[in-house]
């Protein structure tokens, strides 16, 4: 049988056609246009998105046995807000992820409401991105919209409501509302009231891998497919990639070196840290993960290599660095501020350490450790809880650097293992079909079925060691340094 997932990101719909055994048969993207109708203000028309979708999967189908089509399923861009008439008309553009209109909504509810109350209704505090203090801004700036509101959605959601009819979310991505009583997986009334919406205005909660439906006449006519194709759930991006890369079950880890940088750990058990440093949100396999999410990775190697240094030569730049662990020269990687562990958004990328006789070289690998570095805090927070880690995957185009790998696996001291396939949330997705198809029996099923391991880095003790001194160091630079981004922001 065949599965499509579909990758609903914000730039381009990503669509993956996979077979029974995991094997990818063809991937089509269709693009979409983002919206900035003011400063800081982010939106996309839910329309465009269907449109592509049905357009991508057409093409990505065309030449396959579409008998054979069984399931779909998604991954899709976290904390949009999809807003529905009571007609299941589109109210307004969805405002998305990295909308940062509701700077004082959020304060209204870190502070006014409290983290401590936050915390316990969801598990989570607010940030400008999730969906909550978007519903409240619409609530305060847009009041005749919300009187309008039926039906609240995430832009996943939306698509599988356009197959199928039926209004769903799935757990993982309901997680990143803000609405969401994450342990006991269900919705938070305290804070429905909060925002001043019912639970009724909300879409069925089901896992991520439960048939929500199929699809419906219209639709299977349109794309020359069988009423009887199940929808699954889907997952918000994050656990979607993680089910792709095999993160599921207890103690998993995978780390993620894109644009922004992830390091995602699965657990059968429900934990959140006493500060909310890490986010922690209902997973895809039916269990628990808990997320730290640094805004530049990646890209501070991007902005450090082609803005500053003015090159392309990624490759030839690492191959002047040969001293790792005794680098003088320390970078924080908080070019856009920064979110896990430290919430603050007025941190900024910093230097330290620099001087007379520090080479281009020492800048290039304090930029790479920096990222290590980094995605170490948010891993002592996780072992705080008594999480302990061995191994981690790792994806993203910073994993492409066997340099970078090497320090992340010393830094951070775990083996890190290299995957065959890297297609992210849409492999994911398509593995969450077939096991709502019943072609797997569990997500971890899938998983142990189609991720394979094909390359692994090992600490090596010495580094370890040299890193750890290293480690311990940068960890004071950012208390340090607080005071003044507060100045210079």
């Amino acid at each position: 049988m065949l599965y499509i997932g579909i990758d609903l990101g914000t730039s381009a719909v990503k669509l993956l056609l996979m077979d029974g055994e995991g094997n990818i048969q063809k991937i089509v993207s269709k693009e979409y246009p983002i919206f900035f109708p003011n400063p800081g203000w982010s939106e996309q028309k839910p329309e465009d998105w269907f449109a592509k979708t049905m357009e991508g999967i057409k093409e990505l189908i065309g030449e396959a046995d579409k008998s054979q089509v069984a399931g779909i399923s998604f991954g899709g861009q976290m904390h949009g807000l999809v807003i529905l008439d009571e007609e299941d008309n589109v109210i307004r553009p969805a405002l998305l992820w990295n909308d940062g209109r509701t700077y004082e909504e959020c304060d209204y509810l870190n502070n006014e409401i409290g983290k401590e109350k936050l915390s316990e209704y969801t598990a989570n505090i607010s940030f400008t991105g999730f969906t909550a203090p978007k519903i409240l801004w619409v609530k305060n700036k847009e009041p005749e919209n919300f009187a309008r509101i039926s039906k609240i959605m995430l832009p996943k959601d939306y698509i599988a409501y356009k197959l199928t009819g039926v209004h769903c979310t799935d757990v993982s991505d309901a997680s990143g509302m803000l609405l969401l009583d994450v342990k006991n997986r269900r919705w938070s009334k305290e804070m429905c009231n909060i925002c001043g919406i019912t639970e009724e205005m909300l879409p069925k909660l089901f896992e991520s891998y439960e048939c929500v439906g199929t699809v419906k006449e219209d639709i299977a006519a349109r794309l020359g497919i069988s009423t009887a194709v199940k929808v699954a759930a889907g997952a918000g991006d994050n656990a979607a990639a993680a089910v792709g890369t095999g993160t599921v079950g207890e103690g998993m880890c995978n780390i993620s070196l894109g644009t922004s940088g992830t390091i995602f750990i699965s657990s059968r058990n429900f934990g959140v840290d006493k500060f909310n440093a890490l986010h922690a949100f209902a997973h895809a396999d039916g269990n628990y993960h808990l997320m730290g999410c640094m805004l530049s990775a990646a890209s501070c190697n991007k902005w450090w290599m082609e803005d500053i240094l003015g090159t392309d030569a990624y490759e030839d730049e690492q191959k002047e660095i040969t001293k790792l662990g005794e680098n003088h020269v320390y970078f924080l990687p908080y070019l856009m501020g920064e979110r896990s562990p430290h919430n603050n958004p007025n941190a900024r990328g910093t230097f330290i350490g620099m001087t007379m006789d520090t080479s281009r070289a020492d800048m290039t690998q304090a930029v790479l450790e920096g990222v290590a570095f980094a995605l170490r805090d948010s891993l002592e927070v996780a072992k705080s809880l008594g999480i302990k880690l061995e191994r981690t995957k790792i994806c993203g185009g910073g994993a492409k650097s066997p340099l970078w790998k090497k320090m992340i696996a010393n830094i951070l001291n775990l083996k890190v293992d290299v995957i065959e396939s890297e297609e992210g949330p849409a492999l994911g997705g398509a593995m969450l079909a077939a096991v709502a198809c019943g072609e797997f029996e569990s997500v971890e099923a899938a998983a142990a079925g189609i991720v394979k391991i094909v390359d692994t880095v090992e600490p090596e003790p010495e580094l370890v060691e040299k890193y750890e001194a290293r480690y311990q160091q940068f960890r004071e630079i950012y208390p340090a340094c607080r005071p003044l981004f507060e100045i210079i922001k």
